[in-house]
């Protein structure tokens, strides 16, 4: 009997020991797993060769205005402590973002100024279909049964690719771009905008974390004023900021089985692509196949972890 339980004992002790290794996570190293930069898209140079500026002086202005607007750096501080990421996470997004898209602002207050100019009369749309009326296309019947506006707007950018993109569909012929470029941007392709150059379509996709979490508004399609308001706030910004990069933290956790929150390149980098869930996928496929042990940051990523103890040290 006792030789029966000892048994027992050791294949129960066995079968937690398996499940805890089941659910382990491995932590994503520090650092860039790449030794040099890599390629900096043409558009990117271009855009800063016409503003007659460098990668350089645009990371040194957004790097000043962090480290010199205490205001700033505490509305950091506290939209991560809300969603529950390290604040550096934050700061290598802004930093991302002004030195290889836009130049920062000087002083945050510019930002509310600007976002107090985005009034009027406009909607997303494309050749005069209501992005509202293009979702109700049976093709995203599949979609209609998700819950909460990150499944159903996730769901509806993959039928946009799967379908959509670059296809001639009831004699519509829709572009080979981006579903937020084509829907979501009605001043011009590629805008983003505001501290946290946020995507209206991103948007769209975390408000139901913002207004859980922060008690913003939820936005809709229909407003789209209202959504560049919101983007364009710095406040609320930063909180859709930092929903973006719980998303990413929690996509390669649950998906791949990665905890990247201790890479704040890894994150910048996914805040520069986008679409953690299906990147987290493709990584855990190529992972499982022996291809590749960690993800690596992009050129955007490279600079944050490159430029981490500058960074830190602004908070």
């Amino acid at each position: 009997m006792r030789q029966l339980i000892s048994v027992l004992a050791l294949a129960a002790a066995l079968l937690v020991q398996s499940q805890t290794t089941a659910l382990a996570i491995d932590v994503v190293p520090s650092g860039n797993r790449n030794a040099e930069q890599p390629q900096i898209p043409g558009a990117s140079t271009r855009r800063t060769k016409a503003g007659k500026t460098s990668f350089d002086a645009k990371y040194e202005k957004v790097r000043d205005l962090i480290a010199n607007d205490g205001q700033l750096t505490g509305k950091i501080k506290s939209n991560a402590g809300k969603y529950g990421i390290a604040p550096i996470h934050m700061v290598g997004a802004i930093v991302g973002e002004h030195t290889y898209n836009v130049d920062a602002y000087d002083r945050l207050q510019s930002y509310y100024v600007k976002a107090a100019s985005y009034t009027g009369s406009f909607r997303f749309a494309y050749d005069g279909e209501n992005v509202a009326d293009f979702v109700d296309r049976p093709e995203f019947a599949k979609c209609a049964d998700k819950k909460g506006s990150y499944a159903l707007w996730t769901c509806r950018e993959t039928v946009w690719n799967r379908t959509f993109k670059g296809r001639t569909v009831g004699g519509t012929s829709f572009p080979n771009n981006r579903f937020s470029a084509v829907f979501f941007q009605p001043f011009y392709a590629g805008q983003t905008f505001g501290l946290g150059q946020i995507n209206p379509l991103t948007a769209l996709t975390l408000t139901d974390d913002v207004a859980r979490i922060s008690g913003y508004d939820r936005l809709d399609e229909n407003d789209a004023a209202g959504v560049y308001q919101a983007i364009m706030d710095p406040d609320i910004s930063l909180a859709y900021m930092a929903a973006s990069i719980r998303r990413s933290i929690d996509a390669y956790k649950t998906i791949a089985g990665v905890d990247i929150s201790k890479n704040p390149g890894l994150t910048a980098t996914l805040y520069n692509i986008g679409n953690p869930d299906a990147r987290a996928a493709a990584f855990a496929a190529r992972r499982a196949s022996g291809e590749v042990t960690w993800p690596e940051e992009n050129y955007y990523g490279w600079l944050i972890n490159d430029k981490l103890a500058e960074l830190q040290g602004l908070l």
